[in-house]
């Protein structure tokens, strides 16, 4: 008995020892992003991918891994809605219903409530067939329950929902008018909710799948990474699910998504630092896949940018996890001419005097420097091999005091 309970211990710990995660599948071209938003063309099966800064940058291509082309700006004149002239814009999401794609961004001052949720609309996707909508009438003060930003729409039946929010109340949602262009008109209501570093709540998306919605959140520090937060606070993924599309979302213990409930689904392995912030789509030939952006800790002198990843999702139990299966993924078998352009190069920050970013970068209770420069994230080099290190050791030791076990129990 004792001989079974040793190696059940060691099997169990030699899991958490190895690599938990399968690492992102390939990527080739313009990999860099933030806060990804991908969808697939209808007229093509073309993939479009847009990120914050750069006024919602967009690239695209014929294959989930690329190659990644950068075709321009949304709307590289900004926004329209009132009090945001000129500032740029972040956490894009993208739907399309009955011919046109809704391109929906936030809008903020840096570390504050003052926030907004706008909307654009266009046939194809390119740059310069944006048409800016201006306010969805999602917005967000000092004093305000949540922080109006990082917006995802999802359809239930004929209605559709916008889930958003990031840090204070964490994640509300309200119901969208047919035209999708302006809110129902009816009230926000908390739908997910951590007590996690301080609030650290936000990019929700929710995705459909055999009779349940599963609510994805982002939890940690996103952009703050100079010096490096405390292991296991920064960025990660985690997950709820419901059958119902605004409400009662739980995690797999049965913990209520409302009560710090969330299902870890990616976070920190190998050389992926601080996943988050992305979402779900089917890709044909592959299967669900999660996509998201990280920090690459093999970049060499450049530990600052973030890059676009992807796994594709197994359903044991009709909870989503990593595969640890490999897939190639789809190439599209139509091509269309689209507009080309130089995307502007930023710069990553090496110290803590960067351009500000959005969110939790400068959230409820920050105080540190803005460390968050167009797209990009900062870590310190220094620390990365100090973690590696201590991991190795933490694994070290579980190891080391499993096989003393089994020497005194095994003959």
């Amino acid at each position: 008995m004792l001989l079974k309970v040793a190696l059940s211990f060691l099997v169990s710990f030699a899991g958490l020892a190895s690599a938990a995660y399968a690492n992102p599948g390939a990527c080739s071209g313009d990999c860099g992003t933030h806060d990804p938003a991908v969808i697939r063309r209808t007229s093509d099966g073309k993939f479009y991918r847009f990120s914050t800064n750069n006024f919602i940058s967009i690239a695209s291509a014929s294959s989930i891994a690329g190659p990644w082309t950068y075709l321009g700006q949304a709307l590289p004149g900004g926004s329209k809605i009132s009090g945001f002239s000129g500032v740029d814009l972040w956490a894009p999401d993208i739907i399309y219903n009955n011919g046109v794609y809704y391109l929906y961004y936030s809008v903020s001052s840096f570390g504050s409530q003052n926030s907004a949720i706008g909307v654009a609309t266009s046939s194809t996707m390119d740059p310069g067939s944006w048409v800016d909508h201006g306010a969805t009438g999602v917005s967000s003060k000092t004093g305000s329950a949540y922080n109006a930003i990082d917006s995802n729409i999802v359809k239930a039946g004929n209605d559709f929902y916008m889930a958003f929010g990031s840090f204070w109340g964490d994640i509300y949602q309200v119901k969208m008018d047919s035209g999708l262009l302006k809110t129902a008109g009816t009230s926000s209501y908390q739908i997910a909710w951590t007590s996690f570093g301080n609030g650290a709540m936000e990019g929700a998306f929710i995705y459909y799948r055999s009779g349940y919605y599963y609510l994805f959140t982002s939890w940690g520090n996103c952009c703050q990474l100079v010096p490096r937060p405390a292991a296991g606070t920064e960025y990660h993924m985690r997950v709820c699910r419901s059958t119902s599309a605004t409400g009662g979302f739980k995690d797999k213990n049965g913990v209520d998504c409302k009560s710090s409930g969330g299902t870890t689904i990616l976070e920190s392995h190998d050389y992926v630092y601080a996943p988050g912030h992305g979402g779900v789509i089917d890709v044909p030939g592959v299967g669900s896949v999660l996509y998201y952006h990280y920090v690459n800790n093999n970049q060499g002198t450049n530990q600052a940018a973030t890059y676009f990843g992807w796994n594709v999702l197994d359903w044991p139990s009709d909870w989503p996890v990593i595969s640890t299966g490999t897939s190639t993924p789809t190439t599209t078998t139509k091509t269309t001419t689209t507009s080309r352009a130089a995307q502007t190069t930023t710069t990553a920050a090496t110290s803590g005097n960067c351009a500000s970013l959005y969110g939790q970068c400068g959230g409820q209770g920050f105080t540190g420097a803005a460390c968050c420069s167009s797209g990009t994230s900062t870590i310190g080099i220094r620390n990365v091999s100090k973690e590696l290190i201590r991991l190795y050791s933490r694994r070290n030791v579980v190891m080391g005091f499993v096989a003393q076990l089994l020497r005194l129990l095994v003959p």
